[in-house]
């Protein structure tokens, strides 16, 4: 009954973009890796301005950055395993499916392809954190309701808040799409949040 209790509250709290501690502290070698498309390279970024390259200085770990612009999730899913083998993280940022939405592509299949991500890193006992990215439309208020259901079904501490707030202010834009350095630096400092809060730094 208390296990039962803990996860209705934990699903609570990430449906609110807020985790309660779920994972064992990282160790002071962990390497995080950083997988996603063109938010994750960091385009629109200056040099050494991509949210991997600044989260990296405010946890004092490895973060590897392991964006590719313009992937969608089937073709992220198929290159997943070989990056998982040749940088063995301890834990993994996942933010994908941009593309899938810009290319009205059906989410039940965005959905499975985040899905078997996560299953592949839960095999190989990495820790996983995700962030939502948001529809495209006139008011960037949320993000996409696929992200926050991939989050509860695989138990994954989610940031909902981050991206809508950032792709929804032209300060913090270089294109339509994409953060200015000002929005990549806001996103490593949310995302440095959530791993805090969920336990691992």
């Amino acid at each position: 009954m208390n296990k039962a209790i803990f996860f209705f509250i934990f699903l609570l709290l990430t449906a609110c973009g807020k985790t309660e501690p779920v994972f064992e502290k990282l160790s002071s070698d962990a390497v995080i890796l950083s997988f996603g498309d063109s938010l994750t390279y960091g385009t629109g970024a200056s040099q050494n301005a991509d949210y991997p390259s600044i989260l990296s200085q405010l946890s004092s770990h490895e973060v590897i950055n392991a964006g590719i612009p313009g992937e969608i999730s089937r073709d992220g899913l198929n290159r997943l395993p070989s990056v998982l083998d040749e940088y063995q993280p301890d834990l993994l940022i996942l933010i994908h499916g941009g593309n899938d939405i810009l290319r009205k592509i059906p989410q039940k299949q965005t959905s499975d392809n985040l899905i078997e991500m996560i299953s592949l890193a839960k095999q190989q006992n990495i820790k996983v954190v995700m962030l939502g990215v948001p529809e495209l439309g006139l008011f960037l208020l949320s993000s996409s309701e696929l992200y926050q259901q991939v989050a509860k079904a695989q138990k994954v501490p989610i940031d909902l808040e981050t991206l809508p707030e950032i792709l929804g202010d032209k300060k913090m834009k270089s294109d339509t799409i994409h953060p200015n350095d000002k929005g990549y630096k806001l996103m490593a400092e949310n995302i440095f949040k959530l791993l805090t809060s969920s336990g691992a730094l």
